[in-house]
């Protein structure tokens, strides 16, 4: 029997359902991201996008300042959050003139970084170039987070940034990020317990995920019974008052929905997402695996506004129904097919699904 609660969370999730449907006609840009390189001075064994770097082309700042200009003159750029990532984007010997333009054209920005290139300098210029949010990554505690993003010396770099950060205030959100893996899920609470000594905003947790060189880890992958310890310990610690969420990736039933976030799941790819690749690419989640069927077209040839109101048709609608699995699945109206980022393009089916596993 139902409970009063899971009777509530069905019908906000049936609105939610009902929106989304809504979106998929109508979407609404409120995440433009810009993978400044695919350059990085780490090499994290769950990176999503590989960062495998061998010298090709990458944008140049006179082009990334007429792709601002551009989507500067077809939409309010006031309304949406311009996400810069890489790669490491600092590795850019002009990210500051980048952003710097930006910032003059009214964006308001933030960023994703490893944080090992943050000292007290880059901090000031951070804050000076209108920086209002970012998210450095700490997976782990230091031996752990320097073996899995195989970088020795990593940790103690990420944590002078993020004091370095903290010290020169001013900034909107500063926030962890860290990937939990089968490996390192004991290191739950000494982490907790390093969080709450220093002054930031949130703690996000995210489970490390099928894709990328993830992919070729496979002993790394959580268990059914390390994501129900998860869930539990962010719940707990939620109701204890830490800023702590789980990342906004995947569908988690019933028993877990609203309790690990602060929002019911929906997949934000082409109905609130939009990316450009380092190499100009049109896409939208940068976790996404990059095939014809995910790029829809061209900066450097194509108006972005023009993809956005024409493209995207893969992730508005129909991708489920390509998945006998996921078209008779029960739970089909909430979770519309899952995250998109670790769909199997070629299979047409869910690598991960947490139906039967925690509901």
């Amino acid at each position: 029997m139902k409970t009063e609660l899971a009777k509530i969370k069905e019908g906000h999730l049936r609105q939610l359902a009902d929106y989304k449907k809504q979106l998929q006609k109508k979407p609404i840009l409120k995440f433009l991201f810009l993978e400044l390189t695919s350059r990085c001075n780490e090499h994290c064994l769950h990176c999503g996008s590989s960062c495998d770097y061998t010298g090709g082309f990458e944008l140049s700042l006179e082009q990334y300042k007429k792709i601002l200009t551009d989507v500067d003159a077809d939409f309010d750029v006031k309304s949406f959050q311009l996400c810069i990532t890489g790669g490491e984007p600092l590795l850019r010997t002009d990210f500051f003139d980048i952003l710097g333009f930006a910032k003059d054209l009214g964006y308001h920005w933030g960023m994703t970084s490893n944080g090992t290139l943050i000292d007290a300098g880059c901090a000031r210029k951070l804050h000076e170039c209108g920086m209002g949010t970012i998210s450095v990554s700490i997976d782990g505690l230091k031996e752990t987070h320097d073996r899995f993003r195989r970088t020795p010396g990593g940790y103690d770099a990420a944590m002078r940034g993020i004091n370095c950060l903290l010290e020169e205030g001013g900034f909107r959100h500063v926030q962890v990020t860290t990937v939990i893996n089968h490996t390192n899920m004991h290191e739950l609470e000494p982490m907790y317990d390093i969080f709450c000594g220093i002054d930031i905003d949130s703690w996000r947790i995210i489970g490390i995920e099928p894709i990328g060189r993830a992919l070729a880890h496979p002993e790394m992958m959580l268990t059914g019974e390390d994501y129900r310890y998860l869930f539990d310990f962010i719940r707990e610690k939620r109701s204890e008052g830490m800023p702590l969420t789980y990342g906004c990736s995947h569908f988690l039933g019933l028993d877990y929905e609203r309790e690990v976030r602060k929002h019911y799941f929906i997949c934000n790819a082409g109905i609130y997402v939009a990316a450009i690749t380092s190499t100009g690419d049109i896409t939208s989640c940068l976790d996404i695996e990059r095939r014809p069927e995910t790029v829809f077209g061209n900066i450097l040839t194509d108006r972005l506004k023009d993809v956005w109101e024409n493209g995207f048709q893969i992730f508005r609608g129909g991708l489920a129904e390509k998945s006998e699995k996921c078209r008779t699945c029960s739970q089909l109206e909430f979770c519309a097919g899952g995250a998109c980022h670790s769909w199997d393009y070629d299979k047409n089916e869910q690598r991960m699904c947490f139906k039967d596993v925690l509901f």
